[in-house]
């Protein structure tokens, strides 16, 4: 088992296409979830680009401006590959907004400006609408609906994806020299980068175990219970007995381990499935507990809401789904497609 390249949920995939051979094929769209305010503050860009990454168009923003880099803010990183529309947000107290010539460059678009009373934090928007462009497909209609059915009814495991682990899995390696003081790591971005890859891996291998039982998606005894579109947790104490038929009617998921110091809150069967699966990995469990990080959990199910799927041509599939925010399209996308 390879928490980097964990087993699929459906079964193999349907062949092999072509993805991100032209930035207008993988296109994402950032959902706020609320209205700006229209006053206040902090000014709201929502911006579209294309061949430039989230920190450096932070970075353009706040040069062009004359401020500092920490005033400008946004709620995720954003695919650079790839043609995405995202919100930043720039705090000028006492200041006019810019204009949208203000901040032009090449590859962005303003889209619009706005006020708002809140700054943008990571994590302050309700997810990301896709669109994604699959060319070169070898397979019948058929087949795609019916394997597109099953993931829409069952979801699939809520891997991270592999771009967290970057370029062939080599973060996490750095990770567990880095945590066995193989080697010293001193700049603080990349300190966060490896705590992180190694995070994910050690929640992935656990789901990973889980799918590998088949009871991923089957309550056992000391679950700790969550809820797709917020991070509140029903702690094994205080289940109330209908968890399973909730998981049944979609209102509650399973979780899995986010790893940090003190004991699982997990119980009993649960708990014993994961202390089984990390005592593979005990320089990343150390080293992740002396980082001052708390246990916490993650879903362990990924959903693709209002989905649609469409022919281009006879070998050009367009799908277009949502996902929450934190969650990986391509997670989604590796239980129907392998892609070059």
């Amino acid at each position: 088992m390879n928490p980097i390249n964990p087993p699929r949920l459906h079964g193999e995939p349907l062949g092999m296409v072509r993805l991100k051979s032209r930035p207008e094929d993988f296109q994402v769209e950032e959902r706020l979830g609320f209205e700006p305010s229209g006053d206040g503050e902090h000014c709201l860009i929502w911006v579209e680009k294309s061949e430039r990454n989230t920190n450096d168009v932070a970075t353009l923003f706040a040069k062009k401006l004359g401020i500092r880099k920490r005033l400008v803010s946004h709620c995720g990183m954003k695919d650079n590959h790839a043609i995405t529309r995202q919100w930043f947000s720039l705090h000028l107290p006492g200041q006019a907004s810019p204009s949208a010539d203000d901040l032009a460059d090449d590859g962005i678009r303003i889209l619009s400006i706005t006020r708002n009373l809140r700054k943008l934090h990571r994590g302050s928007h309700d997810g990301n609408r896709f669109l994604i462009r699959l060319r070169e497909c070898d397979f019948s209609e058929a087949e795609v609906n019916q394997r597109w059915q099953q993931i829409s009814d069952r979801g699939v495991p809520n891997y991270f994806g592999p771009q967290r682990f970057g370029r062939d899995g080599g973060n996490v390696d750095q990770a567990r020299r880095f945590m066995s003081g193989e080697i010293e790591v001193r700049d603080r971005p990349l300190r966060g980068i490896l705590i992180s890859a190694a995070r994910s891996f050690i929640f992935n291998a656990c789901v990973a175990r889980r799918v590998e039982q088949g009871n991923w998606d089957t309550p056992l005894r000391g679950e700790v219970f969550g809820f797709a579109d917020n991070r509140s947790l029903v702690l094994p104490g205080n289940v109330r007995g209908d968890e399973a038929e909730r998981v049944r009617q979609k209102q509650l998921e399973l979780t899995s381990p986010l790893w940090g110091q003190g004991d699982l809150i997990s119980e009993n069967e649960v708990k014993r499935l994961e202390e089984s699966v990390v005592q593979d990995y005990p320089e990343i469990i150390d080293g992740l507990a002396s980082f001052n990080l708390q246990q916490e959990r993650r879903v362990m199910r990924l959903r693709a809401v209002a989905s649609q799927l469409n022919w281009e041509d006879s070998r050009t599939l367009v799908l277009q789904f949502d996902l929450a925010k934190g969650t990986y399209a391509t997670t989604v996308l590796r239980e129907l497609v392998d892609w070059h």
